[in-house]
């Protein structure tokens, strides 16, 4: 029962992403999807321990625009988030949270910062 209440909710996410829509109706740059058939994708748990294998500390793994999104920390210690393709775990993109916090924390310091 579980594993075909999460395949059924795949299988929305995915028609969802190829409509250009979230589940919330706002639109979806293409650029940012992945495109695997759903059939040819790879279990979560693979990603997560391949990622262990390689340093990483996984928090969390999603399903966002057909694309596997990880939170966690990677092998230098860095908050990080990572988009992968689910068929291959080909990287599409990773942020490093840790230059976002860093960039915000600066400019509220400037701000404060008597002129």
């Amino acid at each position: 029962m579980k594993t075909s209440l999460l395949s059924i909710v795949r299988l929305i996410s995915v028609i969802a992403a190829s409509l250009g829509l979230t589940l919330g109706g706002t639109l979806v740059r293409a650029d940012d999807d992945c495109t695997d058939p759903i059939a040819s994708w790879q279990p979560r748990e693979q990603l997560k321990q391949q990622l262990e294998a390689q340093g990483w500390t996984v928090y969390r793994i999603r399903v966002d625009d057909g694309c596997y999104k990880v939170r966690g920390v990677d092998e230098q210690g860095r908050q990080v988030e990572a988009t992968y393709s689910p068929a291959s775990f080909e990287l599409k993109e990773l942020e490093l949270e840790d230059e976002e916090h860093e960039r915000r924390e600066r400019e509220h310091r400037e701000e404060r910062r008597p002129h």
